[in-house]
């Protein structure tokens, strides 16, 4: 029974992957004329302040539905990956999110919850994301003080935006993995679907 319940969860991450993989065309409302091409960046542009094993840094920021939210509002109840992105309205930025639309049972198995940040304003992130369609998820704002959270975590970039950068917070509050990927690429579903077994073990 255990053997097929583990051959089940294989194949339903190997459909989401998959799909992700497909989602290349991006958030399903957002016209491409509208996406800004920054060019290619300077592939990571800051020096990590956090380690594995420590407590992450607890923060609250705006989200696009008027809520104040941070790590601690999952303590003891959900792990947290916390999603760093650059900046609304960019072509990789407007993949990546709508992805975890697709990978949302696998998030929901491991009983995790996604919190998107952008230093972006509030009224761009609302228009940014209405295009892209509902997000199961909520994103915050780090725009005033700006960059504040992306600097707590040693993520702000010298442009003043914030890397692409991912960190799985556990229900203790204990960071228990870390990845900063080149800005211009989308992180790997994969790596993440790995990290979040990896809690459950």
């Amino acid at each position: 029974m255990k053997r097929l319940n583990t051959i089940s969860m294989t194949l339903a991450a190997l459909v989401i992957v998959c799909s992700w993989f497909l989602c290349t065309a991006g958030a399903e409302g957002i016209n491409r004329e509208d996406i800004y091409d920054p060019g290619t960046l300077k592939p990571i542009d800051s020096q990590l302040s956090v380690s594995l094993g420590e407590k992450a840094p607890d923060f609250r920021l705006k989200s696009v539905s008027g809520d104040m939210i941070g790590p601690g509002s999952y303590l003891g109840k959900k792990n947290v990956l916390i999603s760093f992105v650059p900046a609304a309205w960019t072509p990789v930025c407007s993949d990546q999110w709508p992805g975890y639309n697709i990978a949302r049972p696998l998030f929901e198995q491991y009983d995790t919850i996604v919190l998107g940040i952008s230093v972006d304003n509030l009224p761009t992130l609302f228009a940014w994301t209405g295009e892209m369609g509902d997000l199961w998820f909520p994103v915050l704002s780090d725009f005033w003080p700006h960059g504040r959270v992306s600097s707590q975590y040693g993520v702000l970039r010298s442009d003043g935006t914030s890397e692409r950068a991912l960190f799985l917070v556990d229900k203790k509050g204990i960071l228990r993995f870390i990845h900063v990927s080149d800005i211009n690429v989308r992180p790997d579903l994969g790596m993440i679907i790995d990290s979040l077994k990896a809690l459950s073990r």
